[in-house]
């Protein structure tokens, strides 16, 4: 399927979604905002990869929010009377966020190998990615402050999670441009490499490596790790043994070892695809 923002590439079970517009410095349009849950949801449901690497091209990962989904009427209701007006501008920014939100919920790992700038929406974008991963010259930007709003589609609630809640609020509060060497030093990115080339080589190196994993035990690592953040340890711990009492499978462990023992990759069922209804 063609999409106007995103290129996608399924290989060896991991999918490559690249952001596609790097005339427009790949900034947030309306259909990017409607194409990337379609893209992410639609591989996690279809079971068609293992895991998600999100890229970009161009000399920024994305510049981000458009100005057309402020100026273009995506946000709506400005000629209701305020009661209607404020409904729905609280609907689209709901809408807005699940965009990434369905990277958290996707089965799959997402990976983001960013380049350049990562700015506004971006920074929203990455933090609800499993895992970060940037190029040298590439840097962080909370860029809503510095237009006078606050930011709304996840960064403020993530960030602290990824790094210490000071980190976070430094970042929100000043709007500065945070380096990538400083970014993995706080543990928001994993790691920095020279350049892009490099970068997307070490980050499809370690999906790969992902991906050779029992898919529906990295779903439940995803499901449980996610869980954790947001719950005690208590509750936490009650959650995955919940987990395991449904979908502990022991095939998949034997074929582990039984792979190890005979010096070979180990061959794993795919997750089933997601009902689509009855």
């Amino acid at each position: 399927m063609a999409y106007r923002c995103f290129d996608v590439d399924i290989t060896e079970k991991i999918a490559h979604v690249r952001l596609s517009r790097p005339d427009e410095l790949n900034t947030m349009t309306p259909d990017f905002w409607r194409e990337l849950p379609e893209i992410v949801t639609g591989i996690s449901d279809e079971a068609s990869a293992r895991v998600v690497v999100l890229s970009s091209t161009g000399k920024h990962f994305s510049a981000g929010m458009d100005l057309s989904v402020f100026m273009g009427g995506e946000l709506g209701g400005a000629d209701a009377e305020p009661g209607r007006r404020h409904a729905r501008l609280r609907s689209n920014a709901k809408v807005l966020q699940w965009s990434f939100t369905a990277l958290e919920k996707a089965r799959v790992p997402v990976i983001a190998a960013v380049q350049g700038g990562v700015i506004g929406g971006a920074v929203d974008l990455v933090t609800a990615c499993d895992l970060r991963y940037a190029s040298a010259e590439a840097f962080f930007c909370v860029q809503e402050i510095n237009i006078g709003m606050t930011a709304d589609v996840g960064t403020l609630q993530r960030v602290g999670k990824l790094t210490s809640e000071g980190f976070a609020r430094e970042m929100a509060y000043t709007g500065r441009r945070y380096p990538a060497q400083r970014l993995q030093e706080v543990g928001l990115v994993q790691q920095v490499y020279p350049d892009q080339e490099a970068l997307l080589a070490g980050v499809l190196e370690t999906a790969k490596e992902i991906a050779s994993k029992s898919p529906l035990a990295i779903w439940g690592t995803k499901v449980a790790m996610n869980y954790a953040r947001d719950h005690s340890v208590d509750d936490s711990l009650d959650q995955i043994a919940t987990w395991q009492a449904g979908m502990f499978q022991p095939a998949d462990m034997m074929e582990a070892f039984t792979a190890k023992s005979e010096k070979r990759p180990a061959v794993f069922p795919e997750l089933l695809p997601e009902p689509r209804g009855l």
